[in-house]
């Protein structure tokens, strides 16, 4: 199975880009989002979170905190690498049964830490969702309701999109001037008649 690899920075638009993959019959694994729920329900990971970040890291009905984990790793890059070294391989071993039960013609690997991670290795293709900088700080105030300073912080702990684009493939501008669909349409023409 061909994997590719979507990123791009936070506010970039990869989960609107994945949706439209999706419509054309592509499957796509958002690994963020199954690390939160692994994060949520494998109590191995629970239990080491705990120990190492505090007990109140977790609600009462053992549901992250992610307000609290983020005060202790957005600006301590040793503790973000704790967290990942923990999370990380139970999400591997998802996405790979995961891989097994899909029949699309390629798949796509949705994560925002695409190059940190090191998960380019392991992918055949990469894709990378690119938008203006001001207009990622508007798109993530308006979803997740945080101040500039903590988007900015947050932007600045993923590698910059110079780098990312200079390691692509393939590259989507998210702009709202360019239109997203020709350029996925384009992508995919190309990964269908290539892999």
């Amino acid at each position: 199975m061909n994997i590719i690899g979507l990123t791009g920075g936070i506010g970039s638009g990869k989960t609107i880009v994945s949706q439209v993959f999706m419509k054309l019959g592509i499957a796509v694994y958002n690994s963020d989002t199954e690390a939160k729920i692994i994060m949520n329900s494998e109590s191995d990971i629970i239990n080491k979170l705990k120990i190492i970040f505090g007990f109140d890291i977790y609600d009462k009905n053992n549901q992250l905190n992610r307000d609290k984990l983020a005060q202790h790793i957005f600006n301590n890059k040793d503790k973000l690498n704790t967290v990942n070294s923990i999370v990380h391989p139970a999400v591997k071993k998802h996405f790979t049964n995961w891989v097994n039960k899909q029949q699309s013609q390629y798949i796509i690997k949705e994560t925002a830490i695409l190059f940190e991670s090191g998960i380019y290795k392991d992918v055949k293709k990469i894709i990378t969702v690119t938008a203006p900088l001001k207009l990622r700080i508007e798109r993530i105030k308006k979803r997740d309701n945080l101040t500039e300073d903590k988007i900015i912080q947050r932007i600045n702990n993923q590698t910059n999109d110079n780098f990312k684009i200079k390691n692509s493939n393939f590259i989507i501008i998210n702009d709202e001037k360019e239109l997203i669909i020709p350029q996925i349409l384009r992508i995919h023409k190309k990964l269908i008649n290539n892999l």
